[in-house]
């Protein structure tokens, strides 16, 4: 699901206009629709203003069911930092260099990459 169309259907159930939430949040009703609209991505920061405004837990704004989610389960006897890749030491820090790479990368080049590890996992399968 789209965020924009969770949130306009959120504001729809309570019967708000865009006003309103322009109110309660501080946020311009300009952005609320480009929000909802899908053109504009929120920050997380904005996000848990519209789910205050909404008056739901932020996790409703990606999860439309009853309940919260059931948290992942981790298989008994397996500590997380084993499954985790990357969780401490040597892994880490090579996680992290790693990150900071691809953010500096245009997408173009991230595609390039992705697609040469893709071709790479297949050949040493």
């Amino acid at each position: 699901m789209i965020i924009g169309d969770r949130l306009l259907d959120l504001r729809e159930q309570k019967n708000l206009s865009q006003g309103d939430i322009e109110h309660r949040t501080g946020v311009l009703r300009a952005y609320v629709s480009r929000v909802e609209s899908g053109h504009t991505v929120p920050s997380l920061e904005t996000l848990e203003k519209f789910a205050r405004a909404l008056e739901v837990p932020i996790y409703h704004l990606f999860y439309d069911g009853k309940n919260p989610p059931k948290p992942f389960e981790l298989p008994n006897g397996s500590p997380q930092r084993k499954l985790a890749w990357g969780a401490s030491g040597k892994q880490a820090r090579m996680l992290h260099n790693l990150r900071c790479a691809l953010g500096k990368m245009d997408e173009r080049n991230r595609k390039l990459l992705l697609n040469l590890a893709k071709k790479m996992a297949a050949h040493s399968g």
